[in-house]
């Protein structure tokens, strides 16, 4: 087979580039501010059965890939064995090319198991083996697996009734890594889905301890929350949209019409969407007040498979790129909260490439000079978190905005083996840089940009979250 591809100077394509990899880049620690690791795990220094179980389970990008590629849904997330599973993950492997997972997996397999080699199905069965020898070793639990990327932070995502009990053992043990909660209440604003509504209602009563009856509760028990995990260290909050909200206004009926729908627990509510705008606003004015960083991740549309998705459930793989306008709703919900001085630090994440000029000229519209950075482009996100998609993502906010101030990086992942994305992000950027700096488009000055990289792949972040 040929050459191994995954060489130290993968994706770095200059001499400039190189140099400032490595010499300026390459070891930073990572401050990953926005993931889905579940904090249970890290608490228990949880040891993986398998690779499949580490690597596979829950991962639907690599789902969207076999079913494309014509693998039976019982290889997949069936009842198939997991070395089944694994095989036939690694069958499929080399069809891949060209799309991120292909380098992800190979990054993934050699950053963490050693292994540097093409994975396919004639070596399936050693791959397995050797990576399984090594997951059993104290070397391979989920805080090993963490420590050995020089992780300095990690931003789980959680929910308003979580009890935090992890998050709390980590902060009593002092363990070297802060796990720190982000608040997500998507699923109480979610009003017109009246059953998974009234379920999740019920979640945020019995962690306040108290019924809700009427907005005025209802606001003070999300208060209450965010309180709470204030207290246990949480300083972020995400929510997941498909755009911000249109209606901002709450009238005296509407607050009628809630207290009656809440009382009662049947029928539906007329305007979500207003519910919607005036319970987010309410949520940021906490933040804000807070001091906390807020996060949105706008665009996608979910659910697509109405078949499969009653089969398999949510998070499946059957989600993608929506074609929603943001421009106005972005500026009308930043700038009512800027009004009134109650815009906290904001980061937004496009899903849409073709949105990518609007979201960096809108945040420009709400820096004010109180923060360095304060609104802030996110990372290329889900279906763009590869090379194309975080080239366009460093090129309009380099033209629209300063890449200087940029925050960099994160995961966005369910999976402890996804820390080489930080690497991934960090070559694509020094190549990005070092080659104008060859082409003499940037000055050629090593210590000058190779000090701006530093600031975007981990000290922008440090400062920016105050770590």
């Amino acid at each position: 087979m040929s050459e191994y591809f995954l060489t130290d100077d993968f994706l770095l394509q200059g001499k400039v580039a190189r140099r400032l990899y490595h010499d300026h880049v390459k070891h930073l620690p990572i401050i990953d501010y926005h993931c889905h690791l579940a904090p249970n795990e890290i608490a228990s220094n949880k040891q993986f059965n398998n690779l499949t179980d580490i690597w596979l389970r829950g991962d639907h990008y690599k789902w969207r890939a076999q079913r494309s590629l014509g693998v039976p849904e019982h290889l997949i997330t069936g009842d198939a064995g997991d070395e089944e599973k694994f095989n036939a993950w690694a069958k499929v492997v080399p069809q891949t090319v060209r799309n991120p997972l292909f380098h992800w997996t190979h990054m993934e397999l050699k950053n963490v198991f050693g292994i540097a080699e093409y994975l396919d199905e004639k070596n399936a069965a050693s791959v397995y083996a050797s990576c399984n020898e090594l997951l059993k070793q104290p070397s391979h639990t989920t805080r090993s697996i963490l420590e050995s990327f020089r992780v300095e932070y990690v931003g789980t995502t959680d929910e308003p009734w979580d009890s935090l009990e992890h998050h709390q053992q980590l902060a009593n043990e002092n363990y070297k890594i802060r796990v720190s909660p982000s608040f997500r209440p998507d699923k109480v604003l979610m009003i017109g889905n009246t059953a998974a509504f009234f379920h999740n209602l019920g979640l945020l009563e019995n962690s306040v301890g108290s019924s809700i009856k009427d907005l005025s509760s209802f606001l003070g028990a999300l208060q209450e929350r965010v309180d709470f995990f204030h207290g246990n260290g949480c300083r972020v909050s995400d929510h997941g949209l498909i755009q911000m909200p249109a209606k901002l206004e709450f009238s005296s009926a509407l607050e009628a019409e809630f207290a009656s729908f809440v009382t009662h627990r049947k029928g539906s509510f007329s305007d979500p969407d207003a519910f919607m705008g005036h319970v987010l606003l309410q949520l940021c004015r906490m933040y804000q007040a807070k001091g906390w960083v807020q996060q949105f991740h706008l665009g996608p549309i979910r659910n697509n498979n109405t078949r499969l998705n009653k089969k398999l459930g949510a998070d499946s793989g059957f989600d993608s790129i929506g074609d929603f306008p943001q421009a106005l709703q972005m500026s009308l919900f930043f700038d009512q909260l800027d009004q009134h001085d109650q815009l906290a630090k904001t980061v937004i994440y496009n899903i849409n490439p073709s949105d990518n000029e609007v979201f960096a000229t809108m945040l420009g519209n709400f820096n004010d000079g109180s923060v360095k950075g304060k609104m802030q482009f996110g990372s290329g996100w889900w279906f763009l978190d590869q090379k194309d998609g975080m080239e366009r993502q460093l090129n309009a906010l380099s033209n629209m905005g300063l890449i200087s101030t940029f925050i960099g990086m994160i995961t966005d992942s369910r999976s402890f083996l996804s820390f080489p994305r930080h690497e991934y992000f960090r070559r694509i950027l020094c190549n990005l840089i070092g080659d104008e700096m060859e082409k003499g488009l940037l000055p050629n000055d090593e210590k000058w940009m190779g000090g701006i990289l530093a600031d975007i792949s981990y000290h922008n972040a440090k400062e920016y979250f105050g770590l």
